[in-house]
């Protein structure tokens, strides 16, 4: 592990704090030891997991350690578009705009595509551009597209019995944007969780050093310098400011895709101290 914490002990605009062992975000939980997972289940009481990947992703890696506890409950929910959306997608972009191309990997029938990985943008062919705006325009595409997996992991979070795990590959994109949402809905000020999510930055060598050594990975990082896969404030920015202007913020967004305001209290109440 290189890019869990929990994020308990932040302020909020109430004077309040968010609660300790309710939300903890991480990167892929494949290489637990036996020690760490005890130590998350037995002492810091972890009882649900969401798992953000891609289908492929969920395939090709495997079970971890932590599919083998009972007591656990384990939620797949994908924020990348499934292999349907993606080619309708690329059958519409291609009349539109050529300089979209299969995303597949070039001399592979079986490898993965790009889109499966979260790395990059879902369906363009990787053009040098990785800056903030590329991962803000990314992010937004989560909650477009898959609004359903975004919903559904929030409301895993709201129930929770104990300490809930929202992870992805690197911990740092599709579990920062998850978990922006739940902190905003919570009452955290928009600059302390622009200094969560960018506080990745400070892993982010060891986050792709880790990465790189499985070939679902390392095939499309392998043409990317690190500054690419740095996380930005303006993205972060840039995602609540959207929120806010579009929905009134992250509680009007989940209100736009079916939330009450029970619903809204619960997880609210959940990640309070």
């Amino acid at each position: 592990m290189v890019n869990m914490r929990d994020l308990g002990g932040l302020p909020t605009v109430h004077g309040r704090t968010t609660a300790w062992r309710r939300l903890i975000r991480s990167d892929n939980l494949q290489d637990l030891s036996p020690t760490s997972v005890d130590h998350l289940v037995a002492h810091i009481g972890v009882r649900d997991i969401v798992d953000l990947r891609s289908d492929t992703e969920l395939q090709l890696l495997g079970d971890g350690p932590l599919r083998l506890v009972s007591t656990l409950a384990h939620h797949h929910h994908s924020l990348l578009p499934d292999r349907a959306q993606r080619r309708q997608a690329r059958a519409a972009a291609a009349a539109d705009a050529p300089r979209f191309e299969d995303d597949g990997v070039p001399g592979s029938a079986t490898a993965p595509e790009p889109s499966d990985t979260g790395l990059g943008s879902p369906w363009k062919k990787y053009d040098g551009r990785r800056d903030a705006a590329f991962w803000a325009e990314h992010y937004l595409g989560y909650l477009s597209d898959r609004p359903d997996s975004v919903s559904a992991a929030l409301h895993v979070v709201s129930r929770s019995s104990g300490a809930a795990i929202v992870h992805c590959a690197a911990g740092k994109d599709r579990t920062g944007t998850v978990v922006a949402m739940a902190l905003s809905v919570a009452g955290v000020p928009d600059e302390v969780i622009i200094e969560d999510y960018v506080l990745s930055d400070e892993r982010i060598t060891r986050i792709l050093d880790r990465l790189r050594n499985h070939p679902l990975y390392g095939e499309a990082l392998k043409s990317q310098p690190v500054d690419d896969q740095r996380p930005k404030a303006q993205s972060m920015e840039a995602i609540l400011t959207a929120l806010r202007d579009g929905f009134g913020g992250a509680h009007g967004w989940l209100r736009e895709h079916g939330w009450s305001q029970d619903d809204l209290a619960r997880l609210q109440t959940r990640l309070l101290d």
